[in-house]
């Protein structure tokens, strides 16, 4: 007589990991929103100046990112919208503590608010579930932000778009690289997390 087990069924893609969290009400929405824009918020205080540019390296594209990609592209966008028009409207919590919206980095929070928005729906089609899905998403992600954020880096400057993008992308790509290395192994693992224990 033998005793099959029964193997453990994958988590379908279609589900984003907010979407695993119990009692699923419009409060524990708008906790989530909150909590994204807070979360990006506290993040943006992780910075590190960069010389010669008007943009520090932070946390804040960090936690756009992992927002829109563990909540998906609804909430993502949510969360961001708050971050962005409350920062707008004067909260000190862009990178800093600063807020408004005529300083030259602003571009990169509108950036965020896009790349949230497109990893939180790669991530209901799955992109966050395997180290390499994870890092094109992230990939994706951080060229969207930089997509609108060196632009208007130029635009609010005066500075040439290879100005621009010596001072606002450049500088980051290192860092970038180990920010999408860490989402690599947080999110394909916490996903599997689940998929033992659910």
């Amino acid at each position: 007589m033998s005793t099959a087990v029964a193997p453990v069924r994958p988590l379908r893609p279609g589900k984003v990991l907010a979407d695993l969290l119990p009692f699923p009400t419009l409060a524990r929405e708008a906790v989530l929103v909150v909590g994204g824009a807070a979360l990006t918020g506290l993040a943006a205080q992780l910075t590190v100046p960069v010389p010669g540019s008007p943009v520090p390296v932070s946390g804040q594209t960090f936690a756009a990112l992992l927002v829109g990609t563990a909540f998906g592209a609804r909430r993502g966008f949510l969360a961001l919208g708050l971050y962005a028009v409350a920062g707008m409207a004067g909260v000190p919590w862009f990178a800093q503590a600063t807020s408004g919206y005529t300083m030259p980095s602003f571009g990169y929070i509108l950036g965020m608010l896009l790349a949230a928005t497109v990893v939180g729906a790669l991530a209901r089609r799955g992109a966050d579930r395997s180290v390499l899905r994870t890092a094109g998403a992230m990939a994706l992600g951080s060229a969207i932000i930089y997509a609108v954020g060196v632009p208007y880096l130029a635009l609010a400057t005066g500075m040439s778009f290879s100005q621009a993008v010596a001072a606002g992308l450049t500088p980051f790509l290192i860092g970038d690289a180990l920010k999408a290395a860490l989402a690599m192994g947080l999110l394909p693992a916490t996903w599997k997390l689940v998929g033992r224990n659910g």
